[in-house]
């Protein structure tokens, strides 16, 4: 049989087919290969009644995130609170920059908005976004429809109420939410797994929050490519993003050397 992986937990994974979710394991081969099953992989797998079932075969995969770790994603929701903590555009274009180089489109939906005395500002900025192709939105109305056939993850700075959303969307996961440490200015890490729901006519993955994003490219022109329109990202330095006008990129292209490993990967963290 084929399905679809939408919930892995302590050496199980929940594969879908046809509506009914199976119980199964990986094969020890997987691992001899060098391989890990995934939420979102489309596998191969056998399955008889009453018993376990055992993944034979994983499928191609589009895209992945590293963390959390899931496959296999039509989009992103992005959520960026307007206040506490407050809007941060850079961190904004960081999470921009990982998902339009993993072909994961981004969705930027705006939190606690009511907490906003001048909304004036944040429309500017919704207008800026929307120029160069984004959606971007601040309420649950404007957002349900943009789930619908689509496989979706959560991502955001923890403390910008992405529990609180998801529990608007999907109130059966009861998920924990926490409050915003006024030391450090963000919120204590709240959910833990990852899990594919359906909801709204499309799946949405409960993915953890986090403070850091690893992200993995193979090379420089893979990382320009990652911005659209009007601005380019064209190297890191010591983990600094450099963002130019697109009509710099050609001529700093030339004068511009970026260190290679010998296996000709960068990996950059960004921390927040």
């Amino acid at each position: 049989m084929q399905g679809r992986i939408i919930k892995a937990l302590a050496g199980f994974y929940y594969v879908e087919h046809d509506g009914v979710v199976y119980q199964t394991r990986a094969r020890g081969n997987f691992r001899k290969k060098g391989q890990t099953p995934y939420v979102g992989d489309f596998v191969e797998f056998s399955a008889e009644e009453n018993s376990e079932g055992y993944i034979l075969k994983i499928g191609q995969r589009i895209n992945s995130l590293v963390r959390p770790p899931i496959v296999n994603i039509d989009q992103a929701v992005v959520i960026m609170s307007a206040k506490e903590p407050d809007f941060n555009s850079n961190l904004l274009d960081r999470f921009l920059v990982l998902l339009e180089h993993k072909n994961i489109k981004p969705v930027i939906y705006i939190s606690k908005m009511d907490l906003v005395e001048d909304d004036s500002e944040m429309k500017a900025i919704q207008k800026q976004y929307q120029k160069i192709g984004f959606d971007f939105v601040f309420s649950l109305e404007e957002l349900l429809p943009l789930l619908t056939d689509k496989i979706t993850v959560f991502m955001g700075q923890t403390g910008v109420g992405k529990s609180t959303l998801l529990n608007r969307i999907a109130p059966q996961l009861h998920l924990e939410t926490g409050e915003i440490s006024d030391s450090l200015g963000r919120g204590r890490h709240t959910t833990r797994a990852v899990s594919l729901y359906d909801v709204h006519g499309g799946k949405i993955a409960d993915t953890p929050g986090f403070s850091s994003l690893d992200y993995e490219v193979d090379n420089a022109e893979d990382l320009s490519e990652a911005f659209r329109k009007s601005v380019k990202l064209v190297m890191a330095v010591n983990s600094v993003l450099v963002l130019i006008p697109m009509s710099l990129l050609a001529l700093l292209r030339k004068r511009l050397k970026m260190a290679k490993s010998g296996k000709s990967v960068m990996i950059i963290t960004f921390n927040f």
